[in-house]
């Protein structure tokens, strides 16, 4: 495993903590980026990784998302998270997620925890017995964070071929599950027309039954000649062979770490192919977990969600004007919030991450 400090995807976070436990058979990590803006919140992802050194990849890269995420949506919060090493289906259960809590709660709040893929409100149900520092337990996200994602897709449709609506527009998701099925139903009663995939077969016929999406292999969903492709599921998927397979206009989906690399968010730039950047597009489960966290007032939730349209055409358009990535001028704007580099307005630094 490479030394944290000098690993690729470190980024001068606070603190790493490594988590062990041979009774239960737990094996995580917690990763805590930032909290310049406010203690730091993300979900914990269960997943069987290939390796210790693929796990503490997932978990440095997804808590930074977090800090830029809360930053650029205006969330007094950090970014964190967590993941443990495991198969979901097979090695969770409530000793495990138990001696999980224990270690979130010896942080003392630096890190919130709430649900990710692997783990659900029920894990969560069962950390709160041990930890207070625990969100996301009463309300599903999920259908807020398609509510962003569908926002997002709207201003990019908006920015790139000048329209309002999505009469028409052709539309890949790649992913129908939680997420993706509600990002299905909302472009659907847009009037958009449907490619989905997923791995599993029951999203996909309810998506065909109900949707009338048309339902491709997962090997090929890169290849549809469609508007916009949706990553719906897990990140990575943007990469040097994929970005060559893509005959589409716009990339935004709901997964998080869409691109493999930064080099990925120059490729679609030279393409031609309009990018959300993937923290920003699907900030609205952050969002909805804090309101429910805090006891916030959820009238206002949903117009607080719809405000990733605004933010997205900002960065869209000095994107364009300044003929930069929508990464950059993202991160960019993210950082300046964070008092890390100032915003003037402007070309974005050289920087990132």
């Amino acid at each position: 495993m490479s030394i944290l400090f000098t690993h690729k995807e470190f980024d001068n976070h606070q603190q790493v903590v490594f988590c062990s436990d041979e009774d239960t058979g737990l094996r995580a990590i917690i990763a805590i980026h930032n909290t310049r803006l406010g203690p730091s919140l993300g979900g914990c992802r269960m997943f069987p990784y290939a390796s210790e050194e693929d796990a503490l990849t997932d978990v440095l890269r997804l808590s930074r998302g977090m800090t830029y995420k809360s930053a650029i949506t205006g969330l007094p919060l950090g970014g964190g998270k967590s993941v443990i090493i495991g198969n979901p289906r097979r090695d969770k259960h409530s000793a495990l997620l138990l001696k999980m809590a224990e270690f979130i709660d010896g942080l003392g709040g630096a890190y919130i925890v709430a649900e990710d893929s692997g783990t659900t409100q029920q894990d969560m149900s069962v950390i709160r017995q041990s930890t207070r520092f625990v969100a996301g337990v009463s309300g599903d996200p999920s259908p807020f964070t398609a509510r962003g994602v569908y926002q997002g897709i709207k201003a990019a449709v908006k920015h790139r071929f000048d329209r309002k609506d999505l009469e028409g527009i052709k539309v890949a998701v790649q992913g129908v599950g939680n997420v993706g099925y509600h990002l299905a139903m909302l472009l659907h009663e847009a009037g958009a027309s449907l490619w989905v995939t997923d791995i599993f077969d029951q999203p996909l016929v309810r998506a065909a039954d109900e949707l009338n999406a048309t339902v491709v292999k997962p090997d090929t969903i890169f290849d549809q000649e469609v508007d916009v492709f949706a990553p719906c599921a897990m990140g990575a998927v943007i990469d040097d062979e994929t970005i060559k397979r893509l005959r589409v206009s716009i990339v935004a989906g709901a997964a998080n770490n869409q691109l493999k690399n930064e080099a990925c968010s120059v490729a679609l730039h030279q393409r031609g192919i309009l990018y959300a950047p993937d923290y920003v597009i699907n900030a609205g489960g952050v969002i909805t977990v804090w309101y429910e966290y805090t006891g916030r007032d959820q009238a206002s939730l949903t117009d607080q969600v719809d405000k990733i349209y605004g933010t997205l055409l900002e960065i869209f358009n000095r994107a364009q004007l300044y003929n930069q990535t929508t990464n950059q001028i993202a991160n960019h704007i993210a950082r300046a919030r964070l008092l890390i580099e100032p915003d003037t307005g402007e070309k974005a630094g050289s920087w990132v991450p």
